[in-house]
């Protein structure tokens, strides 16, 4: 564990150590899937299943910029996700600078029922959602995960937990119990919000990405009326095609057979070409500083 302590300078007097939760090991699962760019495709269905909540899709639909700056969101959210797992002492402070920014968060959600944000299960729900896809998309994208492999990746996933703050009797802690769990809120609390059906929607507004090169971002202005309508249709297709079918059900969606043999032949080119790629095209930045100096620490 990694401590840190503090002084109260107003009196002169030490205040008590505070411990923090460790970030997930290096080289294990979420180590090796977290950062790699085919992770990217998955994150659509883990957000739209967190937004398919009540509470979670009303308070993104009354307080996210999600509608207004989705890249500038997106951006921010993978560098969150990355820092909890590969940040080391970083982690656990961008656990606390998440729960401080959902602090004043709450209203009414879609079911007539009070929410805030840090309520164990609204909090949670936003957690647990990543386990799943990437048990189901990495089948596709990556490789089926064994056993073992699973109940690894699970108890790393309460480590993400605990350094976003979730509370050990607020999580699942076997995979078992999971199972349960996840049941019951595809039973119970999910649903087709206006949020998540958004997030699938193919005819919405969407602003084009931005850059810091005036140059680049002329040309996707000028060439976004062509191109939202292809991303959108995109998003829409690894949304729903990586999403498990349990939770397609849960929200009503349809897939096809013909878009279950588009997606195994999409995702067996993804699965066979990016391993092929330099490490430095293949993991996100934060990932590859932090895997260069693991290695560099082994050596």
């Amino acid at each position: 564990m990694s401590t840190t302590t503090a002084a109260d300078t107003s009196k002169g007097r030490p205040v008590r150590p505070r411990t923090d939760p460790e970030p997930p090991p290096p080289g294990g699962v979420l180590w090796s899937i977290a950062g790699d760019i085919r992770a990217l495709l998955m994150l659509p269905a883990a957000f739209t299943l967190q937004v398919a909540h009540p509470a979670i899709g009303a308070g993104v639909d009354q307080f996210s910029v999600f509608r207004t700056d989705p890249w500038g969101r997106g951006e921010r959210s993978l560098r969150s996700v990355q820092l909890w797992v590969y940040g080391g002492d970083e982690a656990a402070e961008e656990g606390r600078r998440v729960r401080r920014l959902h602090k004043g968060i709450q209203g009414i959600d879609t079911r007539g029922r009070r929410y805030h944000s840090l309520d164990p299960g609204c909090y949670t729900w936003v957690h647990a959602t990543g386990y799943p896809v990437y048990l189901y998309a990495g089948r596709y994208l990556m490789r089926r995960f064994t056993p073992a492999q699973e109940r690894q990746m699970y108890r790393e996933w309460l480590q993400v937990g605990r350094i976003l703050g979730i509370r050990d009797r607020d999580m699942p802690q076997t995979v078992e119990e999971y199972r349960e769990y996840w049941g019951r809120m595809l039973a119970e609390e999910v649903e087709p919000t206006k949020v998540a059906r958004e997030l699938m929607a193919t005819d919405i507004p969407l602003p084009p990405p931005g850059s810091s090169r005036p140059a680049v971002r002329l040309l996707l202005r000028l060439a976004w009326p062509v191109l939202r309508p292809a991303f959108l249709h995109f998003r829409a297709f690894v949304t729903v095609g990586y999403m498990p079918p349990e939770a397609r059900a849960a929200l009503g969606l349809a897939w096809t057979k013909a878009q279950e043999r588009r997606l195994r032949r999409f995702s067996t080119a993804v699965r066979l070409l990016v391993p092929l790629l330099p490490e430095r095209l293949r993991y996100l930045p934060i990932a590859r500083r932090a895997r260069a100096e693991w290695r560099a620490g082994a050596r």
